[in-house]
């Protein structure tokens, strides 16, 4: 018997802000011969799989949603993990995203077929899909990272990734150790701190923490932003300008506003922090976003409870009991929580990605993943990314980068009705002046963090949004090359 084959003109694989920015695109561009695959059972991304407590944006709400769809009914300046879920999922209906997603379809195998000038792509469940367009959504931090710990199956207590949260553990009266302490850990922390009888938390290397300044919405300024539109569009500008002229400047190593931000950090230690060897644990050896900067309001309060402790000796193995540090000391917990973040690279782990040659392009990004603008990769035609290679950012909305991306992609295929594939001189091109710039930026001064793949920084955008907004605004046809 013949497997069925589901043909489409364009596959989309992942239904977060991306995948869905991307859908909305093509359905603007009036393409509506199109499928989302998604592994999941909902949309939304991230925003579905992280359901911690606490979870929360780390960028404001009114830069946190599409610029032609505003929320005036965020709660907070800073919205939490359950109202962005609802928003992504309110925008999916409302634009009839739903009947175009396949559920429970994990993407495995894509391959280009050559002369017959489609992709064949197959999921996990034996499902095929012929299309001529594909386009990664799958973007950078779904794949949980736990780190290989000696005796890791020794371990009696219940154990956890912060972004696999088992909510049928009661955490009261138990004692509790965290390894691990970036962006999802301090939203975590500070929520399940009160509860415990004993907190550990395991630090690899002290964060650049700022506070967040976070409130809820006044009733008054919900219903303005919902009777005068503009009023809401100016507010979010302002907030895209202070990113652009005060947060990319620190992320390009600006001495005053490195002193800015270190300043802050130190003022708000001291509020909250009064032991001097827990301000010494607590305090970054290296610049200001170099690593993530991280938001709270509830961090440092929260390793200044009583029943907390900050251990900095780096872990030796876990054992039935609980963890064996490398000075010998043993701490005995009963839950054990993974606050590690994610595996970033290599990208699209996990799918086979084959060109017209079945040359893998795993093996063309041994070095450190690479693409035109992050989003088309020589040798692979039809093929395009969202969030790709050094498209993350440092100091503003990833939301922003998402519709630039959509509405370049779509562009893109609207002008070929076989093939297109950009030229692998512009690409070459391309990321040496992207790598030249990123040397000049704070994340080049660590040699350890999520945004680099050994010595090359695969991530992050060395410029401001505006600068990619304006590069993607039409394509360079110079750039590419067609099929006949």
């Amino acid at each position: 018997m013949s497997q069925q084959v589901i043909h489409t003109r364009t596959l989309i694989v992942g239904s977060g802000f991306s995948g869905l920015a991307m859908a909305i695109a093509l359905k603007k561009a009036g393409d509506d011969d199109f499928i989302i695959l998604e592994k999941a059972r909902e949309v939304g991304g991230t925003w579905r799989e992280n359901h911690y407590p606490g979870a929360e944006c780390d960028v404001a709400s009114a830069l946190y949603c599409y610029s032609f769809e505003p929320n005036p009914e965020w709660r907070y300046k800073w919205s939490e993990q359950p109202q962005i879920f609802s928003y992504l999922k309110q925008v999916a209906q409302k634009y009839d995203i739903y009947r175009h997603v396949q559920f429970e379809r994990n993407l495995i195998e894509a391959h280009y077929g050559g002369d017959a000038g489609y992709w064949r792509l197959r999921c996990a469940d034996g499902s095929v899909y012929h299309s001529q367009f594909w386009v990664s959504a799958v973007g950078q931090l779904h794949r949980p990272m736990i780190p290989e710990i000696p005796g890791k199956q020794a371990f009696r207590g219940a154990q956890f990734h912060s972004a696999e949260w088992d909510h049928s553990v009661d955490l009261r009266d138990k004692r509790v150790a965290v390894i691990g302490n970036a962006a999802s850990a301090v939203q975590f922390i500070p929520q399940i701190a009160p509860l415990v009888k004993q907190l550990t938390v395991l630090q690899r290397s002290a964060n650049w923490v700022l506070p967040k300044l976070d409130r809820p919405y006044r009733e008054w300024e919900k219903a303005l932003s919902r009777r005068l539109p503009i009023a809401a569009k100016f507010y979010r500008l302002l907030l895209w300008l202070r990113s652009e002229v005060l947060l990319f400047p620190l992320m390009a190593g600006n001495p005053l506003l490195q002193w800015w931000a270190k300043t802050m950090n130190r003022r708000y230690l001291r509020r909250h922090i009064d032991d001097p060897e827990l301000r010494r644990k607590l305090t970054p050896d290296y610049p200001v976003g170099a690593k993530r900067v991280l938001f709270s309001d509830d961090y440092y309060p929260a390793l200044a409870r009583g029943n907390t402790q900050l251990v900095d000796t780096p872990v030796r193995r876990l054992n039935e009991e609980g963890i064996e540090l490398e000075s010998g000391e043993q701490l005995d917990v009963d839950v054990l929580i993974y606050g590690t973040g994610f595996r970033t690279n290599p990208f699209l782990a996990g799918i086979d990605v084959r060109a017209e040659d079945n040359s893998s392009l795993a093996d063309k990004w041994r070095g450190g993943a690479e693409a035109y603008l992050g989003v088309a990769c020589a040798g692979v035609p039809n093929f395009f990314m969202m969030y790709g290679p050094n498209t993350n950012l440092g100091h503003n909305s990833i939301v922003l980068m998402a519709e630039s991306q959509a509405r370049y992609i779509a562009a893109l295929m609207a002008r070929t009705k076989t093939t297109i594939e950009v030229d692998a001189q512009a690409q070459q091109d391309y990321n040496r002046e992207i790598q030249r710039r990123l040397q000049r930026m704070v994340w080049n001064r660590v040699a350890d963090s999520w945004y680099r793949d050994g010595g090359k920084i695969t991530n992050n955008w060395p410029g401001r949004c505006a600068e990619y907004a304006r590069r993607t605004r039409r394509p360079n046809w110079r750039h590419f090359r067609f099929g006949s």
